[in-house]
């Protein structure tokens, strides 16, 4: 089966991860210190403003209370969103507001934005959509209008870029994530970034039991070293030095990673324009850098369906993301989504990673033309 998304790991990781397992500490320590430090460089950021945890889904639900969200507190998020970010937003109690989307980019835009903002409007959960980079010059500027804060959730953006600033960087919080189906994978893992140092010392306590004072080998000034006190009830989410030097390695691997999509993205652009039911994924502007996370068509026949069980009984998988949260029962949402309705029901995500084959583009659109015979 060709993989929608699949790691790229080798003999660089095992020898790295080696390493930590001779060194005989494979909690958090060096690896991670030196995986913030890269990353920040990579982001055009500073050290001092990112901050290593388990995952993406840990930093959605860690937002609500870092930026101080109260139960009741309205938080605006395109319907279509990851599921994790709905329920970081309800299991804090706040009000989830769903917002409508651009029904090809599938990004919230300003327009969509400010339709749902009321007095009650804290904040603001904005997905860049598989690293498309939103318009964030006009999105930014309706939110201070406002005095919204803004979270972004740019899970897929890992070298995604918006007039020359990382996507991930505009907001008081952002996120990326490199769980096992990700650009920069690390079995499971995310970074965050903050707008200011204080608030990253602030999720530096709450992501470590909101302890002041750390015990062990850290505490080199108190006399008895296994005292500490805490500011807040945290929980313990923190990288591990097993999980840093992975990423680490996957650092170095980006730009042949970036370098490869590119081809993948440009190959099917070339190659899937001759079939009329097909629309391409849109053609962006000049002044955006995306990571080429998904390569996202939409069926203009009304067949999305049927055309992803032909693919997938041919060896070729499928999926769509993401499911509108509208539509999920569990958030008893009402209200009018065109847009991400649309989209819901004629995208498809098609194979896009790095590990794809010549051979396996070919067997793609060959299966595509053979299905496109098929229907005529």
């Amino acid at each position: 089966m060709i993989n929608v998304f699949q790691p790229s790991l080798g003999k660089e990781e095992l020898d790295a991860l080696q390493q930590v397992f001779e060194s005989n500490w494979i909690g958090r320590g060096k690896k991670v210190v030196e995986f913030e430090e890269k990353y920040a460089k990579h982001i055009k950021s500073s050290k001092d403003l990112v901050l290593t945890t388990t995952c993406c889904s840990e930093g959605l639900f860690s937002s609500m209370h870092l930026l101080d969200l109260q139960p009741g507190d309205e938080v605006i998020l395109p319907t279509i969103s990851f599921i994790g970010a709905g329920n970081a937003i309800c299991a804090h109690g706040a009000k989830m507001v769903l917002c409508d989307v651009d029904p090809h980019t599938l990004n919230a835009r300003a327009e969509d934005i400010e339709k749902v903002i009321t007095p009650k409007t804290k904040a603001l959960l904005l997905l860049h959509y598989g690293g498309i980079p939103c318009e964030m010059d006009e999105i930014m500027a309706l939110c201070r209008k406002h005095d919204i804060k803004v979270i972004e959730d740019a899970n897929a953006g890992v070298c995604s870029f918006y007039k020359g600033k990382a996507v991930g960087t505009f907001g008081d919080m952002g996120m990326w994530s490199f769980d096992a189906m990700k650009i920069l994978v690390c079995g499971d893992g995310a970074m965050l970034h903050f707008n200011t140092p204080e608030l990253r010392k602030k999720a530096d306590r709450w992501l470590y039991f909101g302890l002041e004072t750390k015990s062990g080998y850290t505490n080199s000034v108190a006399q008895k070293w296994w005292e500490f006190d805490i500011s807040s009830f945290g929980h313990r989410a923190i990288m591990n030095d097993i999980t840093a030097a992975m990423a680490l390695e996957q650092l170095k691997k980006l730009p042949a990673y970036m370098k490869r999509r590119a081809e993948i993205h440009q190959y099917y652009n070339e190659h899937l324009r001759q079939f009329s039911w097909i629309a391409l994924p849109p053609v962006l502007p000049d002044y955006v850098e995306t990571s080429y996370y998904f390569y996202h068509i939409q069926i203009k026949n009304g067949k999305r369906d049927e055309f992803a069980r032909f693919l997938r009984e041919n060896g070729i998988y499928t999926t769509y993301r993401y499911f509108p949260l509208h539509r999920v029962p569990g958030y008893g949402v009402t209200g009018e989504f065109p847009n991400a309705d649309y989209a819901a029901d004629h995208t498809l995500n098609i194979p896009m990673h790095q590990s794809l084959t010549d051979n396996d583009l070919e067997f793609i659109i060959e299966k595509v033309r053979e299905y496109d015979t098929i229907c005529k």
